[in-house]
C-alpha cells in the first residue's frame, strides 16, 4: 500500500551517528524511526517494535552487528537487515550477510543513498548493486567454499538463468525483460529458488552461487 508506514530501527553506538540517522529516517515522510545503542538493545527493540527494517552498525559493545543479526533474523523472517560498516571488505559483514542481512553501507554514504536502501531492503530487494560487494562476496566465498554443489546441480535450465541474472545484479524487472518473462513469472521463480535451496533472500542466494562454484561454471561458459 502506498500510505503504509516503514518502521525503521537504528542500531548504532555512536551517540551522535545515532542521533543523525534516526533524524534522516524520521524526515522521510514513509518512515518511522526507534533506536537501539548496541546489539543487545537492537533485539530487544526488534521484538517490541517490530521493524520492517533494521539499519545495522556491524561492531558494537555488549553485542555486536553479527550476533544481533543472527538473533534477529532467527526471531524475526520478515525484517530486512542492512549493514552499516567502516569497512567496505569487513569479514563481519560478510558473515553477516550469511545469517540473513539484506546487503550493506559504508557508513560514509549519502543521505539519499541510506533511505534508498531503506526503501529497497523494505521491497524485498538485495543492496548488491555496488562491484564493492560482488568483489566481498566472491573473495570471501572462495575462502569459505563448501562442498555444496548439489543444492544447484538440481535446478532447472530456466531457474539457472534466473540465478545468473540475479548475480548479476538485474532487479525483477529486468530479468523479466532479459529472459522473455512476465514479472509475476520472475516472482515466482524467486520463490520457488529460495524454497528450494532453502535461502532467505537474493543475498544469501548470491552468496550461495558463489560458495558453491556456481558463479565459476558461468564464467567457462
Amino acid at each position: 500500500m502506498p500510505d503504509q508506514r516503514i518502521k525503521v530501527l537504528v542500531a548504532e553506538d555512536q551517540p551522535l551517528l545515532r542521533a543523525s540517522l534516526v533524524e534522516l529516517v524520521a524526515g522521510d515522510p514513509r518512515l518511522d524511526a526507534a533506536e537501539a545503542r548496541d546489539g543487545r538493545e537492537a533485539v530487544e527493540a526488534a521484538g517490541r517494535v517490530r521493524p520492517d527494517v533494521v539499519l545495522m552498525d556491524i561492531r558494537m559493545p555488549v553485542m555486536d552487528g553479527l550476533e544481533a543479526t543472527r538473533a534477529i533474523c532467527a526471531a524475526h523472517p520478515g525484517t530486512k537487515v542492512v549493514i552499516l560498516t567502516t569497512f567496505d571488505l569487513d569479514e563481519y559483514v560478510y558473515e553477516a550477510l550469511r545469517a540473513g542481512a539484506t546487503g550493506f553501507l559504508l557508513k560514509n554514504a549519502g543521505t539519499d543513498e541510506i533511505l534508498r536502501a531503506v526503501h529497497i531492503a523494505y521491497e524485498g530487494n538485495a543492496m548488491l548493486a555496488p562491484e564493492v560487494t560482488k568483489r566481498m562476496i566472491a573473495g570471501l566465498a572462495a575462502r569459505r567454499a563448501r562442498p555444496d554443489s548439489d543444492r544447484m546441480a538440481m535446478l532447472s535450465d530456466r531457474e539457472r538463468d534466473v540465478v545468473a541474472a540475479i548475480v548479476r545484479g538485474l532487479s525483477n524487472d529486468e530479468i523479466a525483460a532479459a529472459l522473455f518473462l512476465s514479472r509475476a513469472t520472475v516472482k515466482t521463480y524467486l520463490s520457488r529458488l529460495f524454497l528450494k535451496l532453502g535461502v532467505r533472500d537474493r543475498t544469501q542466494l548470491v552468496i550461495l552461487a558463489y560458495e558453491t562454484g556456481f558463479v565459476d561454471s558461468l564464467r567457462s561458459l
